[in-house]
């Protein structure tokens, strides 16, 4: 099968919903995202991406976000945790905006695409939130008909780098000098990818980091085409 333009819709599992970035969403990312420690391992071009002016007003950073991610010819989401969905939290307290992530470089003709642009409050670092996310982003990816996921981050950014490496992705390389950080130093990118062959492996092991059983054959999206 061929890939399909990725439809604009919301994906949930569990407690995470990825909803389609809408102006809304923008104060509360700024709440979330707009901490040194957030932009310190390279996340928006590095910790001097994060002006004063971006830190302490939500329209600034909406203005640099908004041409930061690429919302306009991939699809930009926010990650968004329900409250329904965690017993310890009242059930009458309102959606929570946790981070950011992003489709990008889509390429029809390749069958590939980038995840990325990705970012979480502190708050769920270190918790299921970014396998989760990810066990969606790629899941949607694979049933949309693409054949590469490509994953990368800052070369010197060993937090993401781990991270990556523990979804199951594999290590490409890096690539030097490829673009300008915030600080006016350059970037080199570690590159990872997940192709389809290899994510049914990957897809068991994200469960399994889930506390999920296994997917049976049915419980994968059906392909554009209708197969499986």
């Amino acid at each position: 099968m061929t890939a399909q333009p990725l439809e604009r819709t919301t994906l949930a599992r569990g407690a995470l919903r990825l909803e389609p970035l809408r102006p809304d969403h923008l104060p509360a990312l700024h709440r979330a995202l707009a901490r040194p420690e957030v932009f310190a391992g390279g996340w928006g071009g590095g910790a001097a991406a994060l002006t004063p002016e971006r830190a302490a007003d939500p329209d600034a950073f909406a203005a640099w976000f908004l041409d930061y991610v690429p919302h306009r010819a991939g699809l930009t989401y926010v990650v968004v945790r329900v409250p329904d969905g965690e017993p310890a939290v009242a059930l009458d307290a309102a959606p929570e905006v946790v981070g950011t992530t992003s489709y990008g470089h889509v390429d029809l003709a390749c069958e590939s695409l980038h995840v990325g642009w990705t970012a979480y409050a502190p708050s769920v670092w270190g918790t299921t939130v970014n396998p989760a996310c990810k066990l969606m982003l790629l899941e949607h990816a694979f049933a949309s008909g693409f054949h590469r996921v490509q994953i990368q981050a800052d070369a010197r950014n060993d937090r993401s780098r781990a991270a990556i490496s523990r979804l199951g992705a594999t290590f490409e390389g890096v690539l030097r000098r490829t673009n300008p950080r915030a600080d006016g130093t350059w970037r080199d990118t570690a590159v990872y990818s997940v192709l389809a062959p290899e994510w049914p492996a990957v897809e068991a092991g994200l469960r399994a980091r889930l506390g999920e059983a296994p997917a049976a054959p049915t419980d994968r999206p059906a392909a554009p085409d209708g197969r499986p």
